[in-house]
């Protein structure tokens, strides 16, 4: 019993760790991740939405508010442009001017004072200065004057020579009245003609901008009722007070407010009276820290519309509009007529509660869910994973080699018994693969064994012994072939008959064994017709028509031919269907070939002859398209331009040996490839014709 109880100890020692204890914590972590950033999600879900409601609902406020100053604007603009047609008419009674001002002070409540400022001595009876000028009193009575002296003199005012020049209407920009340096006013102005056309005067109403001064409060009261309420208004909203509960019971939660800037972003309404015309949207932006408000300012004035975001589409708050403490969110649309531009500042509690406050209660909720599937899922895995303590046991012998080991009884059907199952397989398929394994290996060793003796034989039927004739100065040649697999199809063969070098170089088309096959046959047919016949081309000939009949598997053999005179340099060629030689002579030129069908392709086919003579020292390069179609690891190949490229600078530097030429041309080919794999078979072939007059340069 004592020993049984040490087993137990030692085993709990070797695994301290309960896999149900560690599958409930990794399910339990599992979901906490999984359900933390759900709540994240639904949280910005939720709280986005929220944002773009409560978005759309200011925005209509701040449409509403729009339509009310541009409602007001067009009164006073309107009423002004239905009197020009009469002041124009009554231009010869001036004394009439006073009457057509009185009424449209006393028609229009928007309009505070109006007045028509005449051009210099243009009454000369009345004087230099003459405006006949009507303006509202406190009681509402309406009383005329005439303005403008030496003291006060608007002839030389900015805005009456612009308002001279001006085509059509517009709107000023805001200001004091000489009379009245408290109230801010802003003036519709319009050009009056004579009747042949000339600005003689202009016609200016002035609107108080008292009226858009107040202070909308918005939000809900301690019973959760929606309210509006207005205060510290002034002009004609003043009976908004009359019936509504008094903001300073402190009510309200949130305060929200309007305000309008000129192009100069000069506050033309602002809740704060004193700011109208005496304080700069962007003097107090520059009061900040953050630039978010000098941007929105900019595109206010630019009579942009919207309200500013982040890369997420999600409002950016402002310091610029805080509101006791509280930072605001800003919407701005321009106020169309004008060069005014109207915003909402709204607080960014009041956008952001809704979201976070649902978001809060998401984490509660999963937080408990959370508590309930740990206590719930430990009870039900451990049950399901006791029968893995058993199977562990016994996939522990069959690790050891014991395939043969009994595997436990499972009697759910379910993926544990499945995994039983499997483990019966895996005995059985061990036992088959380590024998499979051993004949296999055996194969391989064997086909290794054979394609390296198929290289061997492949390799000694090529020119092997470099330089192959040393005891003559006339003639130095150099070879090399790298198949891409353990044998290939590239060939080069060459031989002297009769003080004659006949060589060949060819590419047969595929790789691997069927092609080294091809090449075994092209390079014997080429030592056998070429020892009987001394023309290049018909020496292509013969070889084409042996290598066309009965070529069922289409293998064809690109293939150049030549044979030099040793005595005179007069070299003739054939080329079929392969790449054209390099000529390395002063330079670097490739050796005009005709166009010929490939060996093998079609019986009967008559090969070109061409012909031209080698100088001394000069050098013939050949070579198969592995060259100039090797590749990167990216695919880029080798191609002609570079291999002419490193020829010239091989020539520059006086190596025109055949084996130092070949040696410098596969190392810029290796330094271009890089670790890719070879791709074809590489084959290269230079011929030196009388070097005994070539500089001596082994780079």
């Amino acid at each position: 019993m004592q020993k049984d109880k040490t087993m137990t100890k030692k085993k709990k020692d070797l695994y301290p760790r309960s896999f149900t204890r560690r599958l409930t914590r990794g399910i339990a972590l599992t979901q906490l991740i999984v359900m933390g950033l759900a709540s994240y999600l639904i949280y910005v879900t939720v709280s986005d939405g929220v944002t773009e409601e409560e978005f759309d609902l200011y925005k209509s406020y701040l449409r509403e508010k729009h339509e009310r100053v541009s409602s007001v604007l067009s009164d006073v603009s309107v009423a002004t442009l239905n009197h020009v047609a009469e002041i124009e008419e009554s231009l010869d009674q001036p004394d009439k001017l006073y009457t057509i001002m009185k009424r449209m002070v006393s028609d229009n409540p928007r309009i505070r004072s109006c007045g028509i400022s005449f051009v210099a001595n243009y009454y000369p009876q009345k004087g230099r200065w003459f405006c006949p000028y009507a303006i509202r009193g406190k009681d509402g009575s309406v009383e005329t004057r005439t303005i403008g002296d030496a003291r006060h003199d608007y002839l030389k005012a900015e805005w009456f020579t612009k308002a001279l020049k001006a085509e059509e209407g517009y709107w000023s920009k805001p200001f004091f009245d000489s009379s009245d340096t408290i109230t801010p006013l802003v003036a519709y102005q319009m050009p009056i003609r004579d009747k042949h056309g000339k600005t003689v005067a202009v016609v200016g109403a002035d609107l108080a901008l008292g009226w858009f001064s107040s202070k909308e409060v918005r939000g809900m009261n301690y019973d959760g009722e929606s309210v509006k309420v207005y205060y510290n208004t002034d002009g004609d909203d003043a009976s908004l007070n009359s019936d509504e509960i008094n903001a300073s019971e402190r009510k309200w939660r949130f305060l929200t407010f309007y305000f309008v800037i000129d192009s100069d972003g000069t506050f033309i309404a602002h809740p704060d009276s004193n700011s109208i015309i005496k304080d700069n949207y962007f003097e107090r932006a520059k009061e900040t820290t953050d630039t978010i408000d000098d941007y929105v300012g900019r595109q206010m004035v630019a009579r942009e519309k919207g309200y500013y975001t982040d890369a997420n589409d999600d409002p950016v708050h402002f310091e610029f509009f805080d509101i006791d403490g509280i930072n605001s969110y800003l919407c701005y649309e321009p106020i169309a007529g004008t060069d005014w531009s109207i915003g909402l500042a709204i607080p960014r509690i009041m956008v952001d509660i809704m979201g976070m406050a649902a978001g809060v209660a998401m984490l509660v909720l999963i937080a408990l869910g959370l508590l309930v599937t740990r206590i719930v899922g430990r009870i039900i895995i451990k049950r399901a994973t006791k029968p893995l303590k058993q199977l562990a046991e016994s996939a522990n012998e069959v690790s050891k080699g014991n395939f043969q080991t009994p595997l436990p009884v499972i009697k759910s059907r379910d993926e544990i018994h499945r995994l039983r199952d499997s483990f019966e397989e895996m005995q059985h398929s061990l036992v088959r693969y380590i024998d499979d394994l051993k004949v296999t290996t055996a194969q391989n060793a064997s086909m290794e064994s054979e394609l390296k003796v198929a290289h061997d034989i492949q390799m000694s039927m090529l020119p092997k012994t470099f330089p192959p004739y040393p005891n003559r100065d006339d003639i130095d040649i150099y070879g090399t072939l790298t198949p891409a697999k353990g044998v290939g199809g590239d060939l080069f063969d060459f031989y002297i008959r009769d003080e004659r070098l006949y060589f060949c170089i060819g590419d047969v088309s595929g790789k691997g064994v069927p092609a080294s096959l091809v090449m075994a046959v092209t390079r014997s047919l080429f030592r056998n017709v070429s020892a009987h016949v001394s023309e290049p081309d018909k020496i292509a000939t013969t070889l084409n028509n042996y290598m066309a009949e009965d070529n069922e598997s289409n293998m064809f053999v690109t293939l150049f031919v030549g044979v030099l005179d040793l005595g005179t340099g007069h070299l003739l060629y054939s080329n079929a269907g392969h790449n054209s030689p390099l000529l390395i002579d002063k330079e670097v030129a490739f050796l005009p070939c005709d166009a010929n069908l490939p060996i093998g392709v079609m019986g009967g086919w008559t090969f070109s002859l061409q012909e031209t003579d080698l100088t001394p020292d000069s050098l013939l390069f050949l070579f198969t398209d592995g060259l100039n179609e090797a590749e990167d690891a990216n695919h880029a190949q080798f191609g002609t331009d570079r291999m002419t490229t490193v020829a010239d600078i091989l020539l520059s530097q006086g190596v025109c040996r055949p084996q130092p030429f070949i040696n410098k041309m596969s190392d810029a080919i290796h330094v271009f490839v890089g670790e890719a794999e070879q791709s074809d078979d590489l084959t290269m072939l230079a011929i030196q014709y009388n070097n005994a007059q070539c500089i001596m340069h082994n780079a």
